[in-house]
């Protein structure tokens, strides 16, 4: 199992990505600790986990309040003794605006849970990670900051901060052995995207399938790519297969967007 005796903090564990890669880690071995405001998902997570014979533990935080953050970390290192691998994957989306139309104040709201919440809850991980001689970071991205969308300016803004937040850690991080990395991904099949398709095909007298196979069209595979599929470019760059990837982007988005 590719994370055999790794103990991981996620944050933003909802319906969608957040509870598959929990879910996913713990099956590849690894102790989780997961983070969001609200509790029900992660009960749930937990409850699975744990039929299945893993270990999971759910904390209430919000990433903005450090209290909140150090009592997380607290729980994990409680709980199972020290922290190597961490998904800053936490998000708040501004609402679907021009950026110079997108209120201020929801700007700032997504910047200090996207950006600030990731590096308090860095700052309280890496002693941690010190301490174990080593770790591995990986923040979730938008391919948004890599083909804009209309729309997503303010979510895109605070999503390409952490991008160049993720370089610096790695850069700063290396000599522990601590390695940071992005994994950017487009569009997910999970909830959100099944709402969407949902109001989209309503307001457009067009049925699910059909929104669904225009957005599908726009890659290489043909679909799009489903929450518990991405996870697992996540998990690799947790796990040690990855030893020697830092300060890399890995896009997850099958195939819609190919960097040079």
């Amino acid at each position: 199992m590719m994370l055999q005796d790794e103990v991981v903090v996620i944050t933003g564990v909802g319906p969608g990505l957040g509870s598959k890669l929990a879910l996913r880690a713990a099956a590849e071995g690894a102790k989780v600790v997961m983070a969001a405001r609200s509790t029900d998902v992660m009960d749930q997570v937990t409850k699975d986990v744990t039929a299945a014979g893993g270990e999971a533990v759910g904390v209430s935080c919000d990433v903005r309040k450090p209290d909140q953050v150090a009592h997380l970390v607290d729980t994990a290192v409680d709980r199972f003794g020290t922290i190597t691998g961490l998904v800053n994957s936490a998000f708040g989306h501004p609402g679907f605006f021009d950026l110079l139309d997108t209120p201020e104040k929801a700007i700032r709201r997504s910047m200090d849970i996207i950006l600030h919440g990731a590096l308090n809850v860095t700052r309280a991980v890496v002693p941690h990670m010190k301490a174990a001689g080593r770790g591995s970071i990986v923040n979730i991205g938008t391919m948004t900051t890599r083909k804009p969308m209309r729309g997503e300016a303010g979510y895109a803004v605070a999503k390409a901060a952490m991008a160049t937040a993720t370089q610096f850690l790695a850069l700063e991080l290396g000599e522990h052995g601590i390695r940071a990395n992005q994994a950017v991904l487009g569009w997910l099949d999970g909830p959100g995207v099944r709402f969407y398709l949902k109001l989209t095909a309503e307001s457009r007298g067009v049925t699910e399938q059909d929104v669904y196979d225009e957005i599908a069209a726009r890659n290489p595979l043909g679909r799009i790519p489903a929450d518990e599929a991405c996870a697992g470019a996540v998990l690799f760059l947790l796990s040690r297969l990855a030893s020697e990837v830092t300060g890399a982007t890995l896009d997850v988005n099958g195939g819609e967007y190919m960097p040079a």
